[in-house]
């Protein structure tokens, strides 16, 4: 089982992830006869109020080069009970393993939602409870 280390700052509960193109989309790129963007790394903030993970236009759009693959509406409590729409993007996950002997988190398609709030508050992307979900049922390393 996955174990993370955090860092428990005045920011909240801190780690660092890697986010990078999805299995599938590395795998056509590949066919295509394309360069792969390789993976980001990034600080994370865990939220476990989060339903789902959210990662900063910068990384998504600008260093993977990724388009949106749909969209969903979310709601966060500045939106009140008015959900809004954000563009949602199919990324890898990667969360380093806390020791040498312990087994990272690795998630070949994560969908995310874009959210550009993020990197004006220090981090990236934000972990939510679809990866810790996740981490109890995942075992491979990488």
């Amino acid at each position: 089982m996955p174990h993370f280390t955090l860092q428990i700052t005045q920011e909240g509960a801190l780690l660092t992830a890697f986010i990078g193109v999805s299995q599938s989309r590395g795998a056509a790129l590949q066919q295509a006869g394309q360069p792969v963007p390789n993976a980001v790394q990034v600080r994370a903030l865990v939220d476990t109020g989060a339903s789902i993970t959210a990662v900063d236009p910068s990384v998504l759009q600008h260093q993977l080069s990724l388009a949106p693959t749909g969209s969903t509406t979310v709601n966060t409590p500045s939106t009140g009970s008015q959900p809004m729409v954000a563009d949602q993007y199919d990324v890898s996950l990667i969360v380093p393993a806390a020791a040498v002997h312990q087994v990272p988190l690795y998630v070949n398609t994560l969908p995310v939602i874009c959210a550009e709030i993020l990197a004006s508050q220090g981090f990236h992307a934000l972990i939510g409870r679809d990866v810790l979900a996740s981490a109890s049922s995942h075992t491979m390393a990488v």
